[in-house]
């Protein structure tokens, strides 16, 4: 059987990213790369009922061994990596016995990950990391996910004394452009409760998320002769400097943490003409997202009351909510993903999550869908690194879960 680091190296080393600018689906054809081989591989291992459909998304089933009528469960990962940093030529580095200290992942042009920036690091002292090259980003996120279910399944498949419910697979396109769950086929997925392989480090458990929006600021400017400008000059650009300035300084992305929201700029350009700021905005508690919005729209209105003009204007758009709303009424499958991780000597750390997942919107749409860890750290960056260790208790942790939710659940 081939090992879940094997499966994770050749899966991190193909490019996979995604484009937030792209309008197909998926938004990237290399996507269909990684789908292809991941299909061979789940034919070789004999699973059922594999589907790629022709917007990328892999489907599969294992059957049932359990003679008990059980709930159908899913386990789903995603193949594309993050369009924020580069994954061509991704080279993944093996560090084993890691020493603790600072590494050097380039040393010709003086890339250091370090202890002090990443103070987490030293936590794995005389364990196995799998970090970038400094060039590029890893893929963990979310490939350490699907070479961790194909390695539980196939544990499965070749230890059918382990007794289990039918459980299904799917792997998808497009969630780091916020699209994975767009054209996700839930009926039929046929699973009753699911869980996405896309956490963090090792024992994270969420099934809280942000409630999220999207905000453009449009800014409208009148150009005039500087020499000339008293009076008649508008500035696009300093309205919209203006506006950021009203924003609390305390509800930014670097000065808040846990369940604090905040506003988060993510671009800017202009002329004097127009001006245009790119915002995120994001919130657990859905009254404190709703008054962020509103906000927004405020402080639009209050400049153009003071200029007297109409030079303020915002397009918000919701862009997914919490889904402990669709959670909490199915409660006991975190009971099962808790107690599978205890029964593997790992500690569950039930946190938010400070972010989105498909799991949100998949459970919004009819499949509760909670996220548990892979042990990946600082995704999205050249920073990247996942934890050998940490991978192997997943695939564990997802074997176990398949086990107690045959053992522990009545049928649907």
């Amino acid at each position: 059987m081939e090992t879940v680091l094997d499966k994770f190296i050749r899966y991190a080393k193909m490019d996979t990213a995604s484009d937030d600018s792209s309008s197909t689906v998926p938004s990237t054809r290399k996507q269909f790369r990684l789908a292809e081989l991941l299909r061979d591989e789940m034919t070789a291992l004999g699973l059922n009922n594999i589907h790629l459909d022709e917007k990328c998304y892999l489907y599969a089933e294992l059957p049932a061994n359990s003679d008990a009528d059980v709930p159908v469960m899913g386990l789903i990962a995603h193949m594309d990596t993050s369009p924020d940093f580069t994954a061509e030529n991704v080279n993944p580095r093996i560090i084993n016995n890691y020493d603790g200290k600072d590494i050097v992942l380039n040393k010709a042009e003086n890339i250091v990950m370090k202890t002090a920036d990443f103070p987490e690091l030293e936590s794995y002292k005389g364990q196995t990391l799998i970090t970038t090259d400094g060039n590029t980003l890893l893929g963990a996120d979310d490939k350490a996910g699907v070479a961790e279910i194909l390695s539980a399944v196939e544990y499965l498949y070749c230890h059918p004394e382990i007794k289990h419910g039918k459980v299904k697979i799917c792997f998808t396109p497009d969630e780091e452009v916020g699209r994975g769950a767009d054209h996700f086929d839930v009926k039929s997925f046929g699973a009753d409760f699911a869980f996405t392989v896309d956490g963090g480090r090792i024992g994270e458990l969420e099934f809280e998320n942000f409630n999220a929006a999207k905000a453009t600021v449009f800014f409208k400017g009148r150009n005039v002769h500087p020499g000339e400008a008293k009076n008649k000059m508008i500035n696009a650009m300093e309205h919209a400097i203006a506006f950021n300035g009203m924003l609390p300084v305390s509800e930014k992305p670097e000065h808040t943490s846990g369940y604090e929201g905040f506003y988060h700029l993510i671009s800017m350009n202009g002329t004097v003409e127009h001006a245009e700021l790119k915002y995120i905005i994001r919130d657990h508690d859905m009254t404190k997202f709703l008054a962020k919005k509103d906000r927004i729209s405020r402080i639009c209105e209050f400049i153009n009351r003071d200029t007297g003009r109409e030079i303020a204007s915002a397009v918000i758009e919701d862009q997914y909510y919490n889904m402990r709303e669709k959670i909490e009424p199915v409660y006991h499958i975190i009971k099962i993903a808790e107690k599978a991780m205890i029964d593997c000597g790992v500690k569950p750390l039930i946190k938010p999550i400070r972010g989105g997942t498909d799991g949100s919107k998949l459970s919004y749409i009819g499949l509760p869908c909670p996220n548990v860890f892979t042990g990946g750290h600082n995704y999205h960056g050249r920073f990247e690194y996942v934890v050998l260790e940490s991978m192997k208790k997943a695939v564990e942790v997802i074997v176990r879960i398949c086990e107690l939710a045959a053992d522990d659940m009545p049928a649907a």
